[in-house]
């Protein structure tokens, strides 16, 4: 058996979240329907991070093992004939048997992006997320840096969330503008289920003034996720990269500039 790694993109406006699940339509459903075909067999893909319903990713990183030859060309523009407009493969590579895409991962990257208007937009309105008080991305930004490091994310996991420990490691978690989009870019070892989109939804009760800079410490030594913020919508959120040790040496895939364009910016 050879082992794959593909790196896949998708807009996941139309799927109940990565996972299959009985039922509903999914990105991981549909990913390995479409490689099934390309090898003639039954694919299952293991992923580096489940996104939630409505989530996307430009650098989504699975791994499946598979006994058919191939060619590059085959599992990425073959499979991507037979997918849907909303996701692709966007490269591929042959690994070795050690590695693995969840547990090889050693960073995720995440971007959320916010549109910052009072007047709604109809453009592209599935790819960010709106919020209609103004708000100061420097003081979201200065209140993020309270969550940087290693630390009890209690405060900041779903009630359901099965983590066998709350603790996570944020490597860099940074706050910046452009017209009225504002950008939250955060990068950890690992993240806990809807650790990201509740961060979010804390830091836009300080950016708009309903709580103070402090507040985001105060809720961190808590732990209780019942005191925190109210949860930030799933379509501004994208898994824009998923880091490996050096010896991997994957391709990288596309970031999200390509998307501003598309984008209201003012």
């Amino acid at each position: 058996m050879d082992r794959v790694a593909l790196g896949i993109a998708y807009d996941g406006t139309a799927y109940h979240g990565w996972q299959r699940q009985r039922g509903v339509s999914t990105v991981q459903a549909e990913l390995e329907d479409a490689l099934s075909k390309i090898a003639n067999t039954r694919i299952t893909v293991n992923c580096a991070g489940r996104t939630d319903t409505g989530v996307h990713a430009t650098q989504q990183v699975v791994h499946f093992d598979v006994g058919v030859v191939r060619t590059s060309k085959a599992w990425i523009e073959g499979t991507n004939a037979l997918l849907p407009d909303d996701i692709a493969v966007v490269w591929m590579q042959p690994v070795s048997s050690a590695f693995d895409a969840r547990r090889s991962a050693i960073a995720r990257r995440y971007l959320y992006i916010i549109y910052n208007k009072r007047r709604r937009s109809p453009i592209a309105s599935n790819l960010y997320a709106r919020y209609f008080r103004d708000l100061q991305p420097a003081v979201m930004h200065e209140a993020a840096q309270t969550l940087v490091g290693e630390q009890d994310f209690s405060s900041f996991r779903a009630a359901h969330c099965q983590a066998r420990t709350p603790i996570r490691n944020i490597h860099s978690l940074t706050v910046k503008s452009q017209g009225s989009l504002v950008f939250v870019d955060i990068t950890a070892n690992a993240f806990l289920y809807h650790m990201v989109r509740n961060i979010i939804g804390v830091l836009l009760e300080v950016g708009c003034g309903n709580k103070p800079l402090e507040w985001v410490g105060q809720l961190l030594a808590m732990k209780d996720r019942s005191r925190a913020g109210k949860m930030a919508p799933a379509c501004g959120l994208y898994l824009v990269s998923v880091g490996y040790p050096d010896q991997y040496q994957l391709p990288a895939g596309p970031q999200l500039p390509h998307l501003i364009g598309l984008l209201p910016i003012e």
